[in-house]
């Protein structure tokens, strides 16, 4: 018997960048929740209640957070944390899961954009700095809210319900003033620093790196020696069916020739004579025939 653990998310505002968000929510719901005890004798259960004894946490060794990362003009220029506007314009999105170890749990991305090696070594040390300060806030947090409940107040969620603090869907449009904004955007690169190196093309260090579109020959399609020989005795088995499928056709051809010769009428000659005589098959004589 094992205890079933379903996670629900219930977005109250979105303003982009959920990925990072929702993983954050749902290590520290992870790490806050507390199950019941149990017991077992033998083919016995026993589940405690709460004042029976004590909720322990789950065992969860390792926290692993999402940092996201958006880029603007093909991977010129990056971004972390983007907010919901600048998703709409980035033309491409990596997502990195890394816990506070260095260990990459996970890496996807999105758009249209190629990303080279540098670019994501870059993006993978960045997200340890991310992930080692996220995490620490995480764990002063459950500290705060652990002590907090043993002195008998309130803390998180359950303090923000009678402060009315939840804004869900409570957000005023704030007013934006778009007039002279190419003019501020090239302010704005015109004072940012410029990467070390600004790559116009993609560039495939090794032979075995992918690319979107055309691409270069790999090996990543070749097949094991097992495969080989399984893919072997398919072909072996196709090529006898063919064979015989080809065989029966000219069989039928050859039957069907045959057939045809049968029905059309047989020339008789006499060479004394020179006389032609034409007779149907049903009006041959045995003899003949």
């Amino acid at each position: 018997q094992v205890w079933q653990i379903r996670l629900d998310m219930h977005l109250l505002n979105h303003d982009g960048n959920i990925t990072d968000a929702a993983s954050i929510a749902g290590i520290v719901a992870l790490c806050h929740f507390r199950r019941p005890d149990v017991s077992v004798q033998g083919e016995e259960v026993t589940v405690y209640t709460p004042e029976e004894r004590d909720p322990v946490p789950l065992s969860i060794h390792h926290m692993p957070i999402c940092v996201s990362f958006a880029f603007f003009h093909q991977g010129t220029y990056l971004l972390v944390d983007p907010s919901e506007r600048e998703e709409r314009v980035m033309d491409g999105l990596l997502v990195i899961a890394m816990n506070k170890h260095r260990e990459i749990c996970t890496i996807q991305s999105s758009g249209v954009v190629m990303l080279v090696q540098d670019q994501i070594l870059r993006c993978t040390k960045i997200t340890a700095v991310k992930v080692a300060e996220i995490t620490e806030l995480i764990q002063k947090a459950l500290e705060n809210d652990h002590k907090a409940r043993k002195e008998g107040g309130k803390f998180g969620f359950a303090e923000s319900i009678p402060n009315q603090k939840i804004t869900a869907f409570k957000m005023e449009s704030a007013a934006v003033d778009t007039n002279n904004v190419g003019e501020q955007a090239g302010e704005i690169i015109a004072k940012a620093d410029p990467p070390a190196e600004v790559f116009t093309n993609p560039i495939l260090h090794t032979p075995g790196t992918a690319q979107i579109g055309e691409g270069i020959e790999n090996s990543w399609g070749d097949l094991e020696e097992s495969e080989k020989e399984e893919a072997a005795e398919e072909e072996g088995e196709s090529e006898a069916a063919a064979f015989e499928c080809q065989k029966t056709e000219e069989t039928e051809d050859t039957n069907m020739m045959n057939e045809t010769k049968k029905d059309e009428p047989i020339v008789l000659s006499d060479s004394e004579e020179e006389e032609v005589v034409i007779l149907e098959p049903q009006e041959l004589p045995r003899k003949t025939r």
